[in-house]
């Protein structure tokens, strides 16, 4: 008589669920399940080469913004020939007072990081206070940053830039970042708003609630680390947007009076008539900074992206694992 015979139907189940259970799962299951990460490494961007292409873009711009003031010559000496092109003398060549656009460039470019590092401040502490708060609050105190939020969002932003602008005396750098922190915030707001909204509802927010957690500390420690990455992409793109808005508004002559950024050089530039003349060395060249640098912040902004929107993340590299099993172990796509 056969082993199985003996048995009770009792054991024979247990037998056939552990075989259920140690048979190994599906090929297709293990090469398309995305690694978790854990830790520190849960919160930053995975190193992709977009990711490694921004950050190498946006360093290399810094390092340009702290290193090249210091061994360019004065941005206002005019006692250079005027509209001379590049040349070893004047890597980047001359405008029509003499100025050297390289040195222009250079300390342009930290007038520009500051204004984008001060607007972009600006708009993310403001981001804060009437979205986390709005979001964590109840009652007619959420309606009433609510209210604020929206207006912002409904009024133009440029036009508004370009009013007060006009009618301010004087224009220096750190005012122009101000009203463009200002008038930027409202769209990160309110995402900060639908966001700390469905946190607020977790059960460990509820718990330090009933802890009787003062609500400083539950928005500080249970809800701010969770919209770290969110707040980093919405800085960025503070950052972003102020550049091109510092860029815009010089351009139209309403730029800062008393400082050099990119915007100033293409205004300069423009009023000076470059193009027609063919000085294409005065306008290329901070165009190509504010693009690159552009270019590189969203980058780094996508990389972000992926830690916010889950599908952005775990699809990338499911679709990756799938490619190398297809080409190792021959695996059906």
């Amino acid at each position: 008589m056969s082993d199985t015979t003996t048995r009770n139907p009792a054991e024979l189940a247990i037998i056939e669920d552990d075989a259920v259970v140690a048979s190994p799962p599906r090929t297709e299951a293990l090469v398309t399940q995305p690694k978790r990460r854990s830790g520190l490494r849960a919160v930053l961007p995975t190193m992709t080469p977009k990711l490694v292409v921004g950050i190498l873009l946006v360093a290399a711009i810094v390092l340009f913004a702290i290193i090249a003031p210091l061994v360019t010559q004065n941005p206002r000496n005019s006692q250079n020939p005027a509209l001379s092109p590049p040349s070893s003398e004047h890597l980047l060549g001359t405008t029509k007072l003499g100025y050297d656009v390289l040195a222009q460039l250079a300390h342009g470019a930290q007038g520009s990081l500051m204004v984008g590092l001060i607007a972009g401040g600006i708009a993310i502490v403001l981001s804060l206070i009437f979205g986390v708060l709005a979001g964590y609050l109840s009652g007619w105190r959420e309606d009433v940053l609510a209210l604020v939020t929206n207006i912002m969002i409904v009024i133009p932003g440029l036009p508004l830039v370009m009013v007060i602008a006009a009618f301010a005396p004087v224009r220096s750098l750190q005012l122009v970042a101000f009203v463009l922190g200002i008038t930027s915030w409202a769209g990160a707001a309110y995402v900060l708003r639908l966001q700390t909204r469905s946190l607020r509802t977790r059960d460990y927010v509820y718990a330090s609630k009933v802890a009787g957690e003062r609500s400083l500390r539950i928005i500080l420690i249970e809800i701010m680390p969770n919209l770290l990455p969110l707040l980093a992409a919405q800085f960025l793109f503070a950052i972003i947007f102020a550049i091109l808005g510092e860029a815009g508004l010089s351009y139209l002559g309403l730029g800062p009076t008393d400082s050099i950024t990119w915007g100033t050089i293409l205004n300069e530039a423009q009023s000076g008539q470059a193009l027609g003349q063919g000085a294409w060395w005065w306008f290329v060249p901070p165009g190509i900074m504010i693009a690159a640098l552009g270019c590189g912040l969203a980058l780094i902004n996508f990389a972000i992206d992926e830690i916010i929107n889950p599908k952005l993340r775990s699809s990338p590299q499911a679709a990756r694992n799938v490619r190398k099993a297809v080409m190792s172990k021959g695996v059906a796509a």
